[in-house]
């Protein structure tokens, strides 16, 4: 007999993987998928990326959400894991907690990779399939051109030390993925989007500029990357309730409207 399993007593397991651009990592993420969910039967294994991929971690952990489970375990694999990683993967969690609404199963973070026992074991199991390079050519045929972008604005994401721990990582992969999903390089005056750097203002973690005005928003969330897409790079209106215009004086991180 199959033992039936209550929906709301099962587990769950969420990779988190870094960026996919194209179908091979999406294939890579799938089969370690299957893979863990063999060995676990009856546990939900999903996957989801912080920079860039769909579904994004958030996206993902709201569908598992929906489904009513028991507890989530997130398995980051990342190699090397900053500190400010495991840092801003907590804090975003209990903050896309707080806005949901619905009551969120038990989330747990599993240990590093870098940890693990077994990571020598898999090392030597990759040197065991290595193979040889071939030979470098020498290159005869002119090197091609590239096109300028014709794009008019560009979205910059800081990527400094007090917006990663802020966040910034599901910032920028919220903003990547609705770049794909609204078309914005082919939209309105196009729109080109990029990390950067530390941008300055570092109190109003997490901080992105949007141009040619160069306006500062702070405090940047989810919910105000779809408001800058649709009124100021769409609309061509600067978004007040998260906008830092320069006044000579230190500004705080306010509450929006």
């Amino acid at each position: 007999m199959t033992e039936t399993i209550n929906p709301e007593e099962r587990d769950a397991v969420l990779l988190v993987a870094k960026s996919a651009f194209a179908a091979a990592p999406y294939a890579d993420m799938e089969r370690i998928a299957a893979s863990v969910a063999a060995r676990r039967p009856g546990v939900l294994v999903r996957f989801g990326f912080t920079e860039q991929g769909m579904p994004s971690l958030r996206d993902a952990l709201r569908e598992l959400v929906g489904q009513r489970v028991a507890r989530v375990t997130l398995v980051p694999l990342v190699l090397p894991m900053e500190p400010s990683f495991d840092t801003w993967l907590k804090k975003s969690v209990r903050r896309w907690q707080s806005e949901d609404g619905r009551d969120w199963p038990e989330v747990s973070v599993a240990g590093r990779i870098s940890e693990s026992p077994h990571l020598a074991d898999l090392v030597e199991a990759l040197l065991e399939a290595s193979s040889s390079l071939e030979r470098a050519t020498r290159l005869n045929s002119p090197v091609e051109g590239s096109l300028v972008p014709a794009q008019k604005r560009r979205v910059l994401v800081c990527q400094g030390g007090a917006c990663n721990m802020a966040g910034a990582e599901a910032i920028w992969c919220h903003l990547r993925n609705q770049q794909v999903r609204q078309k914005l390089r082919v939209t309105g005056d196009g729109t080109m989007t990029a990390k950067s750097t530390c941008l300055g203002p570092c109190n109003l973690a997490p901080v992105v500029q949007v141009f040619p005005e160069g306006t500062y928003y702070g405090g940047v969330t989810e919910a105000a990357i779809d408001r800058i897409i649709s009124e100021h790079l769409l609309g061509g209106s600067v978004v007040e309730a998260f906008a830092y215009h320069p006044t000579g004086r230190k500004q705080r991180l306010r509450t929006p409207l």
